[in-house]
This record gives structure tokens, sequence and C-alpha cells, in this order.
């Protein structure tokens, strides 16, 4: 599986609806409101790298309040479940 993590700035005011998109689509794992820089974080997963490009590019980047991405792929995952 490949996961990505993507920062997001949204339009002042649109954090909740943004994120409520986000959560709808099955792609994404995790939305979280962050402080700081950026004011959402959504974990992205699927099964290629082409089908990731799709999700940032035509999915997370095309929602009418979100002003600007920056993806951070995610190499290895240090912590398992317990």
């Amino acid at each position: 599986m490949i996961r990505a993590l993507v920062l997001m700035n949204v339009e002042r005011g649109k954090v909740p609806v943004v994120a409520k998109q986000l959560a709808m689509m099955d792609e994404v794992v995790d939305v979280y409101s962050v402080a700081g820089d950026y004011d959402l974080v959504t974990i992205v997963q699927c099964e290629e790298y082409e089908r990731l490009a799709e999700i940032v590019t035509e999915k997370l980047q095309s929602l009418d309040d979100v002003s600007q991405t920056k993806t951070l792929m995610a190499f290895r995952n240090y912590k398992f479940p317990m």
C-alpha cells in the first residue's frame, strides 16, 4: 500500500466543509485539522503511484476551497498495531 500525507491550506472558515468532503473519499484514510502553517493534514492510501497522482491532482486539489497542497510520500511505518 502506498501512503502519502497531504498538507493543505484552506480558505478561511472552510476547514470543516473541506474536511467533510475529504472524509467522504474512499482513498482518504484520515483527515486532521492542525495548528501551524497548514490547516488540514490528509492521509491518502492507494495501491499504485499513478492512482495517487490522480487523487492528489484531480480530487484533492480540485476542491473549491483548497488553496494550496504539499504532498509528503510515506516510506516506512515505524509504529505497528498491537
